[in-house]
């Protein structure tokens, strides 16, 4: 019996994926995935700052006349804001980077990965 399972070319069958995963099949699929990584992780990125941002003004109002208290509200929302610069910094140091080197602005910002052909 287990000659026979292993002598089987594929022993587990015919499996076809999920109806949402088909269209991250082969090299161009694993592009697509990495590109909507990359995008969930930007958009986390912007809602966590910004609920940093609403959680610092808060501290910031409730913090009345204690100076550290304050500071460091102040601190946080120019984190924050700090962050979010950063991550906009990036897509337009991608896209010139992009342009300079590939003459696509899209270049670094839309992964392509290329297979054999």
């Amino acid at each position: 019996m287990m000659k026979e399972l292993l002598s089987q070319t594929n022993p587990f069958g015919q499996v076809n994926p999920p109806p949402g995963v088909a269209q991250y099949g082969g090299l161009e699929g694993l592009s697509n995935f990495i590109n909507n990584i990359l995008k969930v992780l930007i958009v986390g990125a912007g809602i966590f700052a910004v609920f940093n941002l609403v959680f610092a003004g808060y501290g910031f109002l409730s913090a009345g006349d204690d100076p550290k208290k304050v500071a460091g509200a102040w601190a946080k929302i120019w984190q924050s804001l700090m962050g979010l610069a950063f991550a906009a910094g990036a897509f337009v140091l991608a896209a010139i980077f992009g342009q300079l080197l590939f003459d696509d602005p899209n270049a670094l910002l839309q992964i392509r990965v290329f297979g054999p052909e």
